[in-house]
């Protein structure tokens, strides 16, 4: 009879599947790394900006030492963007690290969180992990139903997580229904907004978070280094939220969570107004160039406010599945979300015009 360690609950929990590494797909399929174009992990196209790239080396001449556990600079970067004191600041191994953090912080075994269906898979990753008791609430329109998941708070709910934009459906909540919603939670009740993708939002979208931290000590803003800043690598991401719910989460924060480069990539990131427009335009060129395609292939799309497009390739529950390994046969990397329960689905990153070029070519051939 074998020994099982740990809480069933943790044993139950089905690892985080990340993108396929091309050197991954390189060995599997024997093709070419240089020939393989990866549309999988919705990172940046561009790769980090040149400031971030010199201020990470300069930060390497220091690497003997520990970071700065209290990310002194980096905090007084986000204060300066965001016009928050630093004490309402948390700094994460990416914003995966502030979700997580979380849920630790605020969750005890068998009390409820929820979170919509289709919605980021670290939030039941997140919530398992502690024992927490999951509400899933029925998308609507693929995306987050605020009313719904308002009244699915229950007695025991501490903890409701929204991704705005969502991943991986690239559905967007207007101003208006998140300011709704916040009013209608109990005070007792922690809100993390998640805006991995913020950035990428055209401009008349766009809406002011932190003003609603400073009215609501309940929320927590979460945001991320990763996408438009391409700093995916160097795992960076914060959460901004009053100083009641900062200090929990720094009293279970691993103390060197940042580490040095990352730390002075970011802050360079951060002031860094150039790359964030070019990333920004260089999205909204591929995102028409793919839907575009979409439409003219007849393939049903959910519009995005990301920088990735969920597209349908089928009709039959295999259909996501096949279509990725095709797609990995001729050295193109997607995302299947089967995970997600959207068999019929694939998730596109949107990258340079001629890594999409690459991915059109390839969708058709395989579709015929």
């Amino acid at each position: 009879m074998s020994i099982q360690f740990g809480p069933e609950y943790v044993r139950a929990i089905a690892p985080y599947q990340g993108g396929k590494p091309i050197s991954e797909v390189a060995r599997e399929f024997g093709l070419d790394e240089a020939s393989i174009v990866k549309l999988a992990s919705n990172e940046n196209p561009l790769g980090m900006p040149d400031s971030a790239r010199q201020a990470m080396l300069a930060a390497v001449a220091d690497i003997g030492r520990y970071p700065d556990s209290n990310g002194f600079e980096l905090k007084a970067a986000i204060s300066k963007k965001y016009g928050v004191p630093q004490d309402w600041i948390t700094l994460g191994n990416g914003s995966n690290d502030i979700l997580e953090l979380a849920a630790h912080a605020l969750v005890q075994t068998g009390q409820s969180v929820v979170y919509s269906q289709y919605s980021f898979a670290v939030y039941a990753l997140a919530t398992q992990a502690v024992g927490g008791r999951a509400l899933v609430v029925p998308a609507r329109n693929f995306g987050h139903d605020l009313p719904a998941m308002a009244a699915a708070i229950a007695a025991d709910t501490k903890l409701i997580f929204i991704a705005n934009p969502n991943n991986p459906t690239g559905t967007f909540v207007p101003e208006q229904e998140i300011a709704a919603f916040l009013k209608e939670v109990p005070s007792n009740v922690v809100v993390v907004l998640d805006e991995a993708y913020n950035e990428y939002l055209d401009a008349s979208l766009q809406y002011e978070s932190i003003s609603w931290v400073r009215e609501y000590p309940n929320l927590l803003v979460s945001r991320t280094m990763s996408k438009a800043y391409g700093l995916a690598g160097l795992r960076v991401g914060f959460g901004i939220a009053q100083p009641a719910l900062t200090d929990l989460l720094n009293r279970i924060r691993q103390p060197f969570n940042v580490n040095s480069m990352a730390q002075a990539a970011a802050v360079a990131a951060l002031n860094d107004k150039d790359f964030l427009q070019k990333s920004a335009r260089l999205n909204a060129e591929g995102y028409a160039q793919l839907t575009r395609a979409f439409e003219e292939m007849g393939l049903e799309y959910v519009p995005s406010c990301g920088n990735f497009v969920l597209v349908r390739v089928g009709n039959d529950d295999g259909a996501g599945a096949r279509i990725n390994l095709e797609l990995l046969k001729k050295g193109v990397i997607v995302r299947p979300v089967g995970n997600y329960g959207l068999p019929q689905w694939l998730r596109i990153s949107i990258g340079l015009p001629q890594e999409n070029a690459a991915f059109i070519a390839a969708l058709k051939d395989i579709l015929g």
